[in-house]
């Protein structure tokens, strides 16, 4: 479910074109191993968080716990908000791809909002079910992505690359932060940001915890194997990829929208055969599938670990319910459904492109909205161990401090990234009203959240006291 959230084969197809040819260049393989590293540290001080909370909410279970119950709130809610819109962003990538793939492999020329529906209906019916029944349909269509992608690396491997050989040096950490070479306007800061980019969701599994048979012994370990495998997965892909036409040649390629994608397809036609080109782009479609439906997953577990809290009582009696025999949130799921339907057919209505507009501008906000929980939850875990007098005994130096910290230091740098290069990440579409109010959205959902808490921590103390504390039985609180 962790993996299919961060979709390695879109995270690979659409952010190391653009690493390449308006980054680090050849060296975006070093960005990826530097991103590696950070998000490894941050997942260590997680993971031990993991080990003494298990909450649905995850991030907001994490971070009230060890920041306080208003920045708990606060992050929780804007956090909802970043996985609500991230399915509506992953069905208008896939709609793009499918009505694209149907156009020009079979010659049926359908409106990508058709697509875009069957994704949410089929999102909706899954996720009605155990989790279980949403992990073997992920899992199917992630085996078969980790295959094509290792299999055109290895290819390119075995024959020790392309014209300039394995070029290891695209490797070395030390050059992450050196911009494309003779590219007017390459940035550094770019490629690293898209390396970034490409784990959105990895947090993921902690929100599983509840529903897996030994979470405390369970969710650590898939954290840390997701972000270090992916990690590991990530770097020899992009590295076999600049490898494959040597490093002027992917830049080249990589530079034009037109044959950025020609950076995976050519090496996967010269090594595999055409047929490898189909089937690339009919995993495109299945991967984004995939990646939105453990968004919606995410989101529906997210809007119920708010309801079941009953802070309202109308939210617990609906949102906060389980399904009596599957276990599921299946009234959360369902409205997660609603409010991503309504998402897409605003934009639909609105004429607005899937791809350039839908995906571009939603999986901008919702990044944004991730990468700043993100960090405070590093921030959480130092004071959870290391200032909350009743975990101080359980600290660790490394593990629960300098992990933690360094980590959280590395998602500040992410998020400045992310700024520094807003426009270029929102593409065409940074020139829109929408645009524009994206920090506006989700500066209020933290307002929001914070104000409620605020609310309650003055006229309601017993409801205060209720926010973010419900855990699974066996949890230290």
């Amino acid at each position: 479910m962790t993996i299919a959230t961060a979709s390695p084969i879109t995270a690979m197809v659409g952010n190391v074109p653009i690493a390449i040819g308006s980054g680090n260049g050849q060296y975006a393989p070093a960005g990826y191993l530097v991103a590696t590293i950070i998000l490894a540290l941050f997942s260590i001080g997680y993971a031990q968080m993991a080990k003494y909370i298990t909450a649905t909410g995850a991030f907001y279970g994490f971070i009230s716990h060890g920041l306080g119950r208003v920045v708990g709130m606060a992050s929780g809610v804007a956090v909802t908000v970043t996985y609500v819109v991230f399915e509506a962003a992953l069905v208008g990538i896939f709609a793009f791809f499918a009505a694209d793939f149907s156009s020009t492999e079979f010659g049926i020329h359908l409106n990508w909002i058709y697509f875009a529906l069957l994704m949410l209906g089929a999102n909706c019916l899954l996720s009605y079910y155990d989790v279980s029944l949403t992990a073997k349909v992920l899992g199917v269509c992630l085996v078969l992505e980790i295959l094509m992608l290792a299999g055109v690396s290895g290819a390119v491997l075995f024959n020790g690359g392309g014209p300039d050989g394995l070029v290891p040096e695209s490797i070395n950490p030390l050059m992450a932060f050196t911009p494309a070479a003779d590219i007017v306007g390459a940035n550094a800061g770019i490629g690293l940001f898209f390396a970034f980019w490409s784990w959105v969701g990895f947090e993921s599994s902690a929100m599983y915890g509840e529903e897996s048979r030994n979470p405390k012994k369970i969710i650590p370990i898939a954290t840390l194997l997701s972000v270090v495998g992916i990690g590991i997965f990530y770097i020899f892909v992009s590295w076999m990829v600049v490898a494959a036409h040597g490093p002027a040649e992917a830049i080249r390629l990589a530079q034009d929208p037109a044959t950025s994608a020609e950076v995976f397809f050519s090496p996967a036609r010269d090594y595999l055969g055409a047929w490898s080109v189909v089937v690339f782009k009919l995993l495109i479609v299945t991967g984004t599938f995939a990646c939105g439906m453990a968004f919606h997953s995410c989101a529906a577990r997210y809007i119920y670990a708010l309801g079941r809290e009953n802070l309202f009582e109308c939210l617990g009696r609906t949102v906060g319910r389980t399904h009596e025999d599957h276990g599921s949130p299946h009234i959360a799921s369902f409205v997660q459904t609603v409010i991503a339907t309504a998402i897409v057919l605003a934009f639909y209505a609105a004429g607005k492109d899937p791809y350039a507009d839908l995906f571009a501008l939603l999986a901008v906000m919702g990044t944004m909205g991730i990468l700043i929980v993100q960090s405070l939850c590093a921030f959480a875990v130092i004071f959870f161990f290391h200032v909350r007098p009743e975990h101080r005994a359980d600290a660790h130096w490394f593990k629960t401090f300098l992990a933690p910290l360094l980590g959280g230091i590395g998602m500040l740098y992410v998020v400045y990234l992310l700024f520094a290069h807003l426009d270029f990440a929102a593409g065409a579409a940074a020139g829109s009203l929408f645009f524009k109010a994206i920090p506006w959205i989700v500066l209020g959902s933290f307002a929001i959240g914070g104000g409620l808490a605020l609310y309650f921590r003055f006229y309601d103390r017993r409801k205060y006291q209720i926010i973010g504390s419900i855990v699974m039985e066996g949890s230290q609180n």
